[in-house]
């Protein structure tokens, strides 16, 4: 039995100098591969600090009484990924890489002052008829008890004849939604959430940065999408355990308005559960649609 090659960040490199090693790892030809190295990324020992959520808390508009917000320990996955898509086990660049779809799971409750272990693992392949389909693999681990889980889905453009199975839509409009609020997000919010989650991809900066790379305005991160809408289809207590699945369908250019549309799905596994979309102003465009579980204390 081989032994999965793991690399260690015992400490978290700034934003700029990841996005220094990811445009190093650009010369990279983004041709099809057959399958993805095995390979983990750790940080050992990650305290969950309360001035850090806090932070986050206001950018993403979360309740403070949630704690320690259901995607919060995503962001702190985020050195690991860039640190992965710079190395070579990663089979292309970063840039031209989307972000599809995420799926979190919270398995326990998480409170600031834990000490955490992180883990990314290299996860599997679908073919995709725009590129190539790979998924990377999230485990957060408080003392020996796995508290924490996501799958991040990510397109890497341009690939052809990829390999794996076809890629599938896992959340389906299967229901009429009804519109739940409405909220303006300002045109300096990819800035604000780049400060917090280290996340500094001049898509999402400014018209200017954006254009460089071939938007004609910046658009907000998604997982500040997705964060900002569980702010206001989460309970205003702090969750026991939870699941999201969210796929990203369009980009929210920025500034913008959006709307909340969601749906009630009964329960899941004794949970409460709803469907949402966050959609454009007119409620004709979805930005992400997302299915919902969650049990409180």
């Amino acid at each position: 039995m081989s032994l999965i090659p793991t690399f260690e960040l015992s400490t978290s490199p700034g934003p700029w100098a990841s996005m220094w090693a990811v445009l190093r790892a650009q010369r990279k030809r983004p041709g099809p591969v057959q399958a993805l190295n095995p390979v983990r990324w750790v940080r050992p020992s990650v305290t969950l600090d309360a001035q850090a959520i806090a932070a986050y808390t206001r950018v993403c508009a979360c309740p403070e009484e949630q704690g320690v917000p259901l995607l919060y320990p995503q962001m702190l996955t985020f050195p690991l990924v860039m640190a992965y898509l710079a190395s070579p086990d990663c089979p292309w660049p970063a840039m031209g890489t989307v972000h599809l779809a995420n799926h979190v799971q919270q398995h326990a409750p998480l409170h600031a002052g834990d000490d955490l272990r992180i883990e990314l693992h290299s996860g599997q392949l679908q073919a995709h008829d725009k590129g190539q389909v790979f998924t990377l693999d999230f485990q957060v681990f408080k003392q020996d008890q796995l508290v924490w889980t996501a799958t991040q889905t990510l397109l890497r453009l341009g690939v052809s004849q990829a390999a794996g199975t076809p890629y599938e839509s896992a959340v389906e409009a299967t229901q009429a939604l009804s519109l739940q609020t409405m909220w303006n997000v300002g045109s300096n919010i990819g800035r604000r959430y780049g400060r917090v989650s280290g996340d500094m991809n001049p898509i999402h900066l400014s018209t200017l940065s954006a254009k460089l790379l071939g938007f004609r305005r910046a658009i907000a991160h998604g997982m500040w999408t997705q964060a900002r809408a569980l702010s206001a289809m989460l309970p205003r207590q702090a969750l026991t355990q939870a699941e999201v699945l969210t796929e990203f369908k369009t980009p929210l250019f920025l500034p913008a308005r959006v709307s909340l549309w969601s749906a009630p799905m009964g329960h899941v596994a004794l949970r409460p559960s709803a469907l949402f979309e966050v959609r454009n102003a007119r409620g004709d465009k979805p930005h992400l649609r997302a299915r919902l579980s969650y049990q409180v204390k």
